[in-house]
């Protein structure tokens, strides 16, 4: 079974065409996303079109929640003023030129996706979340403490757990003990595709591969790989800086922070 998992395209429309025909040479059973389909780029329509046509099982991320809800707040959690300022505009804007049907569909995505795989005599429970299970805007960072992470995966009853939001990809496999022995748990950012802040500016997407023998009780069980494509930065960049969007955004794109 290979499962395609992405997020954050924020509005990004080269980018998320040049993920499609990436997605093509891997050939993935069945392909989610984690939401943050709009917000910092001019195409917040086109992306949302383009995931509809696909029928993809997707999630609300807290972009689209406020777009949804048509309120000024996309929790976003910015840091500085300047910071703060620029978000402001950007849901201003977003709210401004999205279609009511757009707006529709963001405001009735589910907030999480839980999918059971039985491939041998364990049971797998993948479970699709944009922020974190206990909430969409909550940053799930690779130097949480490991604790915290093993309590949000065993209340929610996760043997992976996928999520976006911080844009920053990478995998920790979670070690737990219990009557039954040792159990691993895998906690996976799938990275962004439009709006990468790992210093690598090219899109970014994952690829978890189960099988016959993956089991909890097997570190290296399931196959996670992180892969990068190629596309348009600068035609991106130019739109937010040919747009009423802060020129920021299009640096950001540039240099991936």
């Amino acid at each position: 079974m290979r499962i395609a998992i992405f997020s954050d395209i924020h509005a990004n429309l080269p980018a998320l065409q040049a993920f499609f025909q990436d997605l093509e040479t891997q050939k993935p059973d069945v392909i989610y996303c984690l939401g943050d389909l709009v917000g910092y780029n001019i195409w917040p329509n086109e992306v949302v079109r383009e995931i509809q046509k696909r029928g993809i099982p997707t999630i609300a991320g807290n972009y689209d929640q406020g777009i949804g809800l048509h309120i000024d707040e996309c929790g976003c959690a910015y840091k500085t003023e300047e910071d703060k300022a620029m978000g402001k505009i950007s849901i201003s804007y977003t709210n401004e030129i999205v279609g009511a049907e757009e707006r529709k569909y963001l405001r009735n995505l589910p907030s999480q996706i839980s999918v059971e795989f039985v491939l041998n005599e364990h049971k797998f429970s993948l479970l699709l979340v944009h922020g974190s299970p206990r909430k969409i805007n909550e940053y799930l960072f690779e130097d949480r403490e490991e604790s915290s992470m093993i309590r949000i995966m065993e209340q929610s009853n996760a043997d992976i757990l996928c999520f976006g939001h911080t844009h920053k990809p990478y995998h920790r496999i979670l070690q737990t003990e219990n009557e039954s022995g040792v159990r691993y748990r895998h906690a996976i950012n799938t990275g962004s595709v439009g709006k990468p802040k790992d210093g690598d500016n090219r899109g970014g997407y994952v690829i978890i591969e189960l099988d016959e023998h993956s089991s909890v009780y097997q570190k290296e069980s399931i196959s996670v790989a992180f892969i990068r494509f190629e596309y348009d930065v600068e035609s991106a960049a130019k739109a937010v800086e040919n747009s009423p969007l802060p020129d920021a955004y299009a640096d950001m794109l540039r240099k991936a922070y």
